[in-house]
């Protein structure tokens, strides 16, 4: 499940019926009277605000200033360890990025036009790249990623680049990057410094209680 709709969900039932109140009554302006009085949760009420982009996983900022008003130092705790959790997954999935770009880099090779075009990046940006790197194929290979991944934003997975791997019949290296982020991936679970989700709904205070 994603880890902000955990956090939602946390905070919802953490929730009294006042608490609720105050902050329906501080998105009167974004929500209106009437979508508000079908609102009986606190997971109502953050459901709607997602719908609108008026809370961001990528920027809780909306969701700090509504738990800042109720006063509720346990709940900004636990959105501080969404933040902290969030920053050590970014980091995480930046390094899994680089090491399958390295493995590309290092086997692709002149087909490498054939995957930018699998990944969705314009003719325009190919030709650019080659003008930009003319004698320098890892790097055209490089600079290609790194355009796909600029315009997949958040959407930007090494999933994708493993099926347009596929997609561009370069089988082996897909296997090699799959085999590298497995290895990854075991080196991380056997590591300590996961934070658990789970904790984040124990030892929950009675509603309305501050700490």
């Amino acid at each position: 499940m994603d880890p902000f709709l955990v956090l939602l969900h946390s905070v919802s039932t953490r929730l009294s019926s006042s608490e609720l109140s105050d902050l329906k009554f501080l998105c009167q302006d974004r929500l209106g009277k009437r979508k508000l009085e079908r609102v009986q949760s606190g997971i109502d009420l953050f459901s709607l605000l997602l719908e609108q982009n008026d809370l961001d996983r990528e920027n809780p900022e909306r969701l700090r200033e509504l738990l800042t008003s109720l006063r509720r130092r346990d709940l900004l705790r636990l959105l501080d360890d969404f933040e902290a959790g969030a920053e050590i997954a970014a980091r995480t999935d930046e390094q899994d990025f680089q090491a399958a770009f390295d493995i590309i880099c290092d086997h692709v090779g002149k087909d490498w036009k054939r995957l930018a075009r699998q990944l969705k990046v314009p003719d325009p940006k190919i030709d650019a790249i080659e003008v930009k790197y003319p004698r320098n194929l890892v790097e055209q290979v490089r600079e290609s990623l790194r355009v796909w991944k600029r315009a997949a934003r958040g959407q930007a997975e090494v999933s994708h680049l493993v099926q347009a791997l596929r997609a561009s019949r370069l089988n082996l290296v897909a296997d090699l990057v799959e085999e590298e982020q497995q290895a990854r991936s075991l080196r991380s679970e056997s590591g300590s410094g996961t934070v658990s989700l789970e904790s984040w709904d124990s030892d929950a205070p009675v509603p309305g209680a501050s700490s």
